[in-house]
């Protein structure tokens, strides 16, 4: 089971290469063998979601059984299905971000990886601070979240 935590800063070159953080990639290493999926996220945030191989193969048949009759789940299933780039890290830990999701994500050179337990998340570095930096206060907060004791 993967477990991916904490916010990494990372660089991506010109032709749209970066490298995956040591940790990261060895816990990658050891959940998927370094293939991963990279789509968009679906939320209003623009970032890019990074899922293990055997954590999309979970995922992908849940949202392929939406009713595509309905817009919001026909929405969802172009954002993630329609722009999933299946990939393998190479030998240096290497991805390369494709041209549509690093337009969608808004990236230039400085990126953050963030850990969310079985996926993470690749933000511009701009935007995850501002993302950061905005107030919270405006979201309807969910029982589940009411109950739980940081």
């Amino acid at each position: 089971m993967s477990n991916f935590l904490g916010s990494h800063a990372i660089n991506m070159d010109a032709k749209g290469r970066l490298a995956i953080p040591t940790k990261v990639r060895e816990d990658l290493a050891r959940a998927c063998g370094g293939r991963i999926v990279l789509t968009a996220n679906a939320d209003e945030e623009k970032c890019l979601l990074v899922y293990p191989e055997p954590e999309w193969e979970i995922l992908r048949p849940k949202i392929e059984a939406l009713p595509n009759m309905n817009k919001a789940a026909r929405r969802l299933q172009r954002l993630l299905l329609g722009n999933a780039a299946p990939m393998e890290m190479d030998s240096a830990g290497r991805i390369l971000v494709p041209p549509t999701l690093r337009r969608h994500a808004h990236f230039e050179k400085k990126l953050m990886l963030v850990g969310l337990g079985k996926k993470l998340e690749l933000w511009s570095e701009e935007r995850w601070f501002g993302w950061l930096d905005e107030s919270s206060g405006d979201d309807e907060m969910p029982p589940e979240m009411e109950a739980l004791s940081l």
